[in-house]
């Protein structure tokens, strides 16, 4: 039998990444965050979602590009590059 998918509300998706719940909504709002999901009013995270957006922001060397985009407005073009890096890049790879 599959156990039931376990959801987190943003305080405990904060918790496991080490930020303040008011980070995290910032990066939802602006759309450089973690996936999420809305069920009925409410706002949830799966883990494996919050682990694949944490390992994107993964770097070898300071000279590495910037994947994760901090919690500001940014134009759509630059979120779109951000987000082919992301997907086209595997850590750790040059």
């Amino acid at each position: 039998m599959i156990a039931p998918q376990k959801y987190l509300v943003t305080r405990e998706a904060a918790e496991i990444l080490g930020l303040s719940h008011r980070t995290l909504e910032k990066h939802r709002t602006y759309g450089t965050g973690p996936r999420f999901l809305k069920l009925g009013g409410r706002v949830v995270y799966k883990v494996e979602d919050l682990q694949t957006w944490a390992e994107s922001g993964g770097r070898i060397s300071t000279a590495d590009r910037v994947v994760l985009l901090p919690a500001r407005r940014h134009n759509a073009a630059k979120l779109v590059q951000a987000q082919k890096l992301a997907l086209a890049k595997p850590m750790g790879a040059k």
